[in-house]
């Protein structure tokens, strides 16, 4: 008699159970899931929480063929499992303490990632901090630096200071030389992008942000704008942006249509970009961070950059934590944190 193959081990997980409030998120048992050729099984302690999380839940953003219908876009945590081919490569041994882009699945005890996806924690860094740092440095190194390639002594315009995009933005463009103007909805977050060293910010609820743009900058307008808005957003940056500027769209919270005068795009020899991360190659990603790795986790582990943690959730209390992210009072990042430190 032939024995069936034994079990995959259960492990905890946050689900979807159905598109809609942060309430269809609950916790559920799940199949721990086991490295493929080319990746690394990761013993999850925390997972960062994004806006593309939020989208996934309400049924709007579907994930990629063959990705794990599980939430979570980045996650931090020791190595469990990988070929030995695989974790050679990576330069890691099992327990490592690594962080992680991956497609789906971070909201889990257990997740695989790709292997050049897998980076070590930065110095001094808890898996808390780390487990805040793939998504948003990943995106932001992809849109500012390398597409729109923001150089030192440029100015950067970042709608959304005090997102966790943003709070990302701000330090590192300040720590290659840019001067930076933000955005956000309160004074007291405009006060928070300040002491994370913003140049200005502009309170968007009481203040006109492209007249402003236009009076910090004595006319000239800003070299390249993130914006996370779109919608009625675009035209009012183009209007204050500089010649040969660059416009980076990573999200469409304020709506998909614009109408834009595109003569002022001719003469200001404007370019306008859009990208999404998440359905992008693993060599894509690898090449990202690569660079992350050369260029800015050394920052992180001097302390020139530092992750900002909102607050804290335990894996029961995703809801919440969606519910927060919502409710955008927060700044910086929220994580959820599956074993303690």
């Amino acid at each position: 008699m032939t024995s069936l193959p034994a079990a995959a081990p259960l492990m905890q997980a946050v689900e979807i159970t159905a598109p809609g409030g942060p309430e269809v998120l609950q916790l559920c048992r799940r199949p721990r899931p086991q490295p493929a050729a080319g990746e690394l099984l990761i013993a999850v302690q925390a997972s960062g929480i994004n806006r593309p999380d939020v989208l996934q839940r309400k049924g709007l953003y579907p994930m990629p063929p063959g990705v794990s219908d599980l939430p979570g876009l980045e996650v931090a945590g020791t190595v469990a499992a990988g070929s030995a081919q695989d974790l050679a490569a990576a330069g890691l041994a099992l327990g490592d303490r690594v962080c992680a882009l991956v497609a789906g699945g971070g909201y889990a005890e257990y997740c695989v990632a790709p292997v050049g996806q897998c980076m070590p924690l930065p110095a001094g860094l808890s898996m808390v901090q780390a487990a805040s740092l793939p998504e948003t440095f990943f995106t932001v190194w992809q849109n500012v630096f390398f597409i729109a390639g923001l150089k030192a002594g440029e100015s950067l315009l970042i709608q959304g200071g005090s997102s966790g995009i943003g709070v990302t933005a701000i330090q590192l463009a300040k720590a290659r030389g840019c001067q930076v103007i933000v955005t956000a909805g309160t004074d007291e977050k405009c006060a928070a992008c300040l002491a994370l060293g913003a140049d200005h910010a502009i309170n968007y609820k009481t203040q006109d942000f492209a007249a402003e743009v236009q009076r910090i900058s004595g006319g000239r307008g800003v070299d390249v704008v993130l914006d996370m808005v779109g919608g009625g957003y675009v035209a009012r940056e183009i209007s204050c942006m500089a010649n040969d500027g660059r416009l980076a769209l990573i999200a469409v919270q304020g709506g998909t249509q614009s109408q834009l005068d595109v003569g002022l795009v001719l003469r200001k020899r404007l370019s306008i970009t859009g990208s999404t991360l998440r359905p992008r190659s693993v060599a894509y990603k690898t090449a990202l961070a690569k660079e992350l790795l050369d260029q800015v986790w050394p920052l992180l582990s001097a302390g020139t950059i530092k992750p900002v943690i909102h607050q804290v959730f335990a894996p029961a209390q995703a809801a919440q934590a969606h519910a927060l992210m919502e409710s955008s009072t927060h700044v910086g990042k929220i994580v959820l944190n599956w074993q303690g430190e």
